[in-house]
């Protein structure tokens, strides 16, 4: 039985892990950090984790990239693996987490779905046969009460894609501001925010005189949260390093 301390338990998406964990044999909640120290689920829930001192095997964060630093000052004194699911981050943040990854065992990815991360190997494949030849945009969906824009998924597919192009491409996020031709090495990543949308992203590759359009859509967000807990249930016992839902798979 794995022991795990939640961050953001009080979150929409906490409040989801919480739930799918007490249908599970192999894991349960010690503990949570949320700012709003409710405790309705029988573990107890601290404001910020310097507070909590409960024994746990692995960490799952599910909050706010504002959090961060003092998460990572948690984990890596406690020598705790950690699952880093929350999106939004600087790239100041990001190279804080892979630093941290040099002590502790950390699984970050932009989403926790097995259907997006196979979507990321799909366009991989698709922009090594069109890169070159096809014009490549990137449409994202989500709801109305999602802080950063474009989404962490969008620029992941963006950032696959360009690695695997035979010329560097850079991202064009807003077109309006600029009137010119499209250049062939843009990518173009576009956001859509309204309702509750839980999340869709689609590759367009466009050329000439035809078009191939790869897409995923997130029905729920328990599958968000089904890949959060597989991830933590995987980390632990891992050495030091920074792992990915490559490694799961």
């Amino acid at each position: 039985m794995r022991r795990i301390i939640l961050s953001g338990c009080n979150g929409k998406m906490g409040r989801n892990i919480v739930a799918q964990i007490r249908e599970r044999e192999d894991c349960v909640v010690v503990a949570g950090i949320d700012r709003n120290p409710i405790s309705s689920d029988g573990f107890p829930v601290f404001t910020s984790p310097s507070e909590c001192a409960v024994e746990a095997d692995v960490l799952i964060d599910f909050s706010h990239p504002s959090i961060l630093e003092g998460l990572l000052g948690y984990v890596v004194e406690r020598h705790l693996p950690a699952v880093i699911a929350t999106t939004g981050f600087s790239p100041d943040q990001i190279e804080a987490i892979h630093a941290a990854s040099q002590t502790v065992p950390i699984f970050f990815t932009a989403n926790m779905s097995l259907g997006v991360n196979l979507l990321v190997e799909l366009a991989k494949k698709a922009a090594k046969t069109l890169g070159g030849k096809f014009d490549i945009e990137i449409i994202e969906k989500h709801h109305n009460q999602k802080l950063d824009a474009p989404s962490g998924t969008a620029l992941m597919l963006a950032d696959a894609i360009s690695s695997v192009l035979p010329e560097p491409s850079h991202y064009i996020y807003d077109r309006h501001a600029v009137r010119k031709k499209r250049e062939k090495n843009e990518i173009g990543i576009h956001a859509v925010r309204g309702g509750t949308i839980v999340g869709e992203h689609e590759i367009l590759f466009a050329g000439q005189d035809e078009m191939l359009s790869l897409s995923h859509t997130a029905l729920n967000k328990g599958v968000f949260a089904a890949g959060a807990i597989n991830a933590a249930l995987f980390l632990c016992d891992k050495q030091e390093g920074l792992y990915h839902m490559g490694d799961l798979l």
